[in-house]
């Protein structure tokens, strides 16, 4: 069995969404020092790196990450290229034929890119989903969509529209996945954000694998 890390490493250099506060890991107690153990201190936006949105992220009332249902999470995924785009739109993910029972569709963009340089700076010119490719998602059925990048949003959009639709439909979304060693198929994912009670995101470690060598 092949298995495909896909998360970023949490660390210092990890681009950030602009204002956010940068990861922080820091030691606290150190072997070398004297002390009886080496321990480290983590502070980061729930948001950071690969991660989960909650409904409650946008949605008044909405659910939060401990309550994101694990058989969402875990299950049979369709990754699909869109490398030659700048927003993805309902036409694009139309074009893709994409099977009619895909419940976790990720989606592998220029993005990927980004990682595959190990970028630190944050990129404003990301590929995000349209208005129109969420709604287009959510009359799909599909459970849970996956970009390469920190945000399924267009960045600077005057209202968080995708965010509202998708989440509002009770689609999970995963943000900042490293897609730059991933072929187009089908794969098995598991995506497990931290069981933060009542947040509204959490970082996840999340991979693909299948039982072939592709």
């Amino acid at each position: 069995m092949k298995i495909y890390d896909i998360s970023l490493p949490l660390s210092e250099r990890l681009p950030v969404w602009p204002g956010d506060p940068r990861v922080d890991v820091r030691e606290i107690r150190s072997i070398a020092a004297g002390d009886h153990s080496n321990a480290s201190h983590l502070s980061c936006n729930v948001h950071s790196g690969t991660h989960v949105d909650a409904p409650s992220h946008f949605i008044p009332d909405g659910r939060p990450v401990d309550q994101t249902p694990l058989e969402v999470l875990i299950g049979p995924a369709t990754v699909c290229g869109l490398l030659d785009v700048d927003q993805i739109s309902a036409a694009d993910l139309a074009a893709l034929d994409l099977p009619a029972d895909v419940q976790r569709l990720l989606i592998r963009t220029r993005n990927s890119a980004l990682w595959a340089e190990q970028a630190s700076a944050f990129t404003e010119t990301y590929v995000a989903l349209a208005h129109d490719a969420a709604q287009w998602i959510v009359d799909a059925g599909i459970r849970l969509v996956g970009i390469d990048y920190l945000s399924v949003e267009t960045f600077g959009s005057s209202e968080p529209l995708t965010h509202r639709i998708l989440l509002g439909a009770g689609v999970v979304i995963v943000e900042g996945l490293d897609l730059h060693q991933i072929l187009p198929g089908q794969y098995q994912l598991a995506c497990l954000p931290l069981k933060l009670t009542g947040a509204d995101g959490a970082p996840a470690r999340a991979v693909l694998y299948d039982m072939e060598t592709r």
